[in-house]
């Protein structure tokens, strides 16, 4: 059969049954279009252009394209290409990237058909292609930029500043991201490469008692079966507690079903995934625990040796038995959250290549030197033996903290000394890695007669599922956020994490933040109801202020700004018919005794470069972005000499890109970098002090931990503040949410618009449509279309206010945006239908409620 590809006539005659994207992907080296869910159909990721027509081809047979003209983005005209970079680049249409060559082509086939769409036409256009990052809002502007100056055959110059803080500076990379030209890990190869594919465990709960994998051995094309005894270092990882088998043994006990068993290696990854399914395993079945209720009782199965109880956090600061007595009004209720998936669109992937005595690793986890940590120990290597390089990932969002398939590639190409590439599909995804916990929060707050809080009770529990990952901290972080944007003067909180057969549970944007808050919001609304209060006014009032408490009996002594979020939305909020309201606080950094540290290593390489070193994960926030912006700002050299770089073998550590703590410790550890080089520049050119490397750290390491004896609590170095405001209308629809959101510095005023509507668009959908539904230990579904991600022509208008108090502790005065953006908005989705129906919702998603 004959085809056109980007005008180049293809004679093809192999499998007509092959799909399209892996023909292009695979036989032809073109990567833009990228593997995001297939077979499922579900991300449009995959989009190219087959006879005028935009198709996915993770599901277009190559048979269907016999005769026809197929165009990726590297097929269409030069002229269209520069505009379609430049105008997401400037309009901020591209954060993580993964999805964007996708919506380009999605977008050039809408404008070959209909020169000047509207918002509501560019939305239905977009509806195959999900964007976990940007909340669509800068995606239909830029497509709308680039409409205007294809319709009106113009051009669009390549966005220019000169980088300083402040300023709209493009992001880093966001034009190669935008065409596709930047590789993510699975557009990788390497000479003699093979591929890995895991067996997991068929059951949540199971002792495995034998694995037969002769069958799978046997079949053409496998190089080798690896399992746990094949191990030669540690069994276990986790970042906190290693209490996760990087394989189950024989004779061991699976604990969810996302439990690895075996890696088999092949020389394609589908010999390697076909052979999986090959592998026999003999288990004793047993009933698995999946209800966190019951995780405590005695007679419950001890999913870990040390019990059920992985963690519980206990504040108890005043009186709260007194305060009772004295209160006017009483709100009391058990609230429920439940699991959500991260839906990044980049499913996990690693590529491993074996180096002198040891291996060298492609990541796109969230933290390459606690990778490089955790695969030393499974490989019983020393730290220098492993070399990990970050590839910026198409999103994490916290999912990608806990190693995935990394350690399975190391070692994989570290007993065969060949590269080796793993690379989940997207159910294997969804089935491995840990989401949003799940809480259950029993809720009693009190307010004397002035609408003046009195006290706060909270007993929460959270299901961990399987393993620890981060739970006990999020949890943690549950407990120090309880009171919310208030000050509380008696508290009393309980908040535990328990082990299930679950699927596990760990870091997510806003950790454990976004459920107390739906809880204290409702809450309060409820005390205004009962008291007759003006819900902006008591929120108001009770807020925290320069010098009053958080939850934790933290002294907030300067940059408190949840007033002035408050004061951005009051007029639109009391000219709205039918609003809910809610506030947000968010720490920066992770604090409660834990050191929050980085540190920067500049290299002059050259006149015109200069590489900038560090530790954190790009995963669309723009945190290289923001290192370039402060090293412009200190030192005022041209951005377009900076390359910076993430690379474990530059020992430029830091930890988890996690706490929305990247941008605040990096802008203050490249001012400490800067004190020698700024005084270098004084008398020396860039040419002078070529070989030159400048290493500065910043580190905070006063917080206290929970509990401890200390003069003074300070649980972290920093908050962030917000208000938002969702708005119905008289259908009861959701017609717009205003974010006012105090980001004490605003560093990239598009970055910080586009963290906060991506957020927001994330919030929405936790509060309506989105849930990981469990039976049994297991997921009802691992397809990506069922985990309820809003699409384009489901979000609604999102208003941004930047606010900006300045925070004492970070650089120009910055505080984390990264999480906050969605702390409030399910709350405020709650409250503004109960303004509608009144009823109360106690339990999220307030599933199918209304279409927006």
């Amino acid at each position: 059969m004959k085809f056109t590809l980007n005008e180049k006539t293809i004679d093809y005659l192999g499998n007509p049954e092959l799909s399209l994207l892996k023909y292009l992907r695979d036989i032809e080296g073109i990567t833009s279009p990228k593997d995001g869910c297939s077979p499922q159909a579900s991300c449009g990721a995959c989009t190219v252009e087959l006879n005028g027509k935009a198709v996915l081809s993770c599901v277009t047979p190559i048979k269907k394209v016999e005769d026809g003209n197929v165009i990726t983005i590297e097929g269409i005209e030069k002229n269209k290409q520069e505009i379609f970079a430049n105008a997401f680049v400037e309009k901020g249409g591209t954060q993580c990237g993964f999805c964007t060559p996708g919506i380009v082509i999605q977008s050039k086939v809408l404008l070959d058909n209909n020169p000047s769409p509207s918002d509501e036409e560019i939305k239905k256009a977009l509806t195959p292609n999900l964007c976990r990052c940007t909340g669509y809002t800068k995606v239909i502007e830029s497509v709308k930029y680039a409409a205007e100056a294809i319709r009106e055959n113009k051009t669009i110059p390549k966005p220019k500043s000169k980088g300083k803080v402040g300023s709209r500076y493009p992001k880093y990379d966001a034009d190669k991201l935008t065409l596709g030209q930047l590789p993510f890990v699975d557009d990788m190869k390497f000479e003699e490469m093979v591929f890995g594919a895991l067996k997991f465990s068929d059951h949540p709960r199971a002792i495995v008692k034998s694995i037969n994998f002769e069958k799978a051995q046997n079949t053409l094309g496998v190089i080798k079966i690896i399992i746990a005894k094949d191990i030669p270092g540690a069994k276990y990882t986790g970042l906190i507690v290693q209490d996760w088998p990087m394989m189950i043994s024989v004779g061991e006990e699976t604990r969810y079903v996302g439990d690895a068993l075996a890696i088999v290696v092949a020389e394609t990854q589908d010999i390697a995934r076909e052979a999986a399914k090959l592998i026999e395993v003999e288990y004793e079945i047993l009933v698995p625990l999946s209800d966190m209720e019951k995780a405590l009782n005695e007679d419950a199965p001890q999913i870990h040796t040390k019990g059920n109880l992985l963690s519980e956090t206990i504040i108890d600061r005043g009186n709260v038995e007194e305060a009772k007595m004295n209160s006017d009004f009483i709100s009391s209720g058990i609230y429920h959250t439940q699991v959500i998936e991260h839906a990044y669109m980049e499913p996990e992937s690693a590529i491993a290549l074996p180096s002198q005595d040891g291996v060298t690793i492609y990541s796109q986890g969230q933290g390459v030197y606690e990778d490089r940590k955790q695969i030393a120990k499974v490989l019983n290597l020393t730290e220098d033996k492993v070399r990990v390089i970050l590839v910026p990932n198409g999103g994490g969002f916290g999912g990608k903290e806990d190693l995935s398939v990394q350690h399975h590639a190391a070692l994989s190409s570290y007993i065969l000394q060949k590269p080796v590439k793993i690379t989940l599909s997207r159910d294997e995804s969804i089935l491995m890695h840990p989401k949003r916990h799940p809480l259950r929060m029993k809720y009693e707050l009190g307010c004397d007669k002035n609408g003046m809080l009195t006290y706060l009770e909270a007993d929460i529990l959270g299901d961990t599922g399987a393993y620890a990952s981060v739970g006990m901290k999020v949890l943690e972080r549950a407990a120090g956020h309880s009171t919310g944007a208030y000050t509380i003067p008696n508290v009393k909180i309980d908040s535990k994490a328990v082990y299930t057969n679950n699927l596990p549970c760990g870091a997510m944007r806003g950790f454990g933040v976004n459920q107390v808050t739906f809880a204290i919001e409702s809450c309060i609304d409820d005390l205004c109801e009962k008291g007759g209060f003006d819900r902006w006014q008591f929120r108001y009032d009770n807020a925290i202020k320069n010098g009053d408490q958080t939850s934790t009996g933290q002294i907030i002594h300067k940059g408190a700004g949840v007033r002035e979020t408050l004061l951005a939305v009051k007029d639109i909020f009391n000219n709205s018919k039918f609003a809910g309201i809610a506030c947000g606080i968010k720490n920066t950094g992770i604090g409660n005794g834990m050191p929050d540290d980085g540190i920067i290593k500049i290299e002059i390489v050259s006149k015109d470069k200069v590489v900038l070193n560090h530790g954190w994960t790009e995963m669309g926030q723009g945190v290289n972005t923001m290192a370039v912006q402060f090293l412009v700002d200190e030192t005022g050299i041209d951005p377009n000499f900076i390359e910076v770089k993430v690379d474990t073998s530059k020992e430029a550590k830091s930890g988890m890109t996690t706490a929305s703590r990247a941008t605040s410790i990096i802008g203050n550890s490249i001012r400490d970098t800067c004190k020698e080089f700024k005084a270098d520049l004084v008398n020396h050119n860039l040419e002078e002090l070529v070989g030159k490397t400048y290493t500065g750290q910043w580190i905070c390491d006063w917080t206290t931990k929970p509990g401890a004896d200390a003069n003074e609590v300070i649980t972290h170095y920093s908050y962030s503040y917000a208000t938002q405001v969702v708005i119905l209308n008289d259908d009861g629809k959701i017609e717009k949410v205003v974010a006012a959101h105090d980001a004490g510095k605003i560093i990239n005023p598009t970055l910080f618009e586009g963290q906060i509507e991506g957020s927001v668009h994330m919030g929405l959908g936790y509060a309506i449509s989105e849930e990981v539904e469990m039976e049994n230990g297991r997921p009802k579904s691992t397809r990506l279309r069922k985990m309820g991600v809003l699409r384009a022509k489901e979000t609604p208008e999102i208003e941004v206010i930047g606010i900006e108090v300045e925070d004492p502790n970070g650089p120009h005065g910055a505080k984390g945006v990264g999480e906050i953006g969605l702390v409030p908005t399910a709350a405020a989705v709650a409250n503004a239908f109960y303004q509608y129906d009144k009823t109360r919702y106690y339990r999220l998603p307030i599933k199918k409620r209304v279409k927006i």
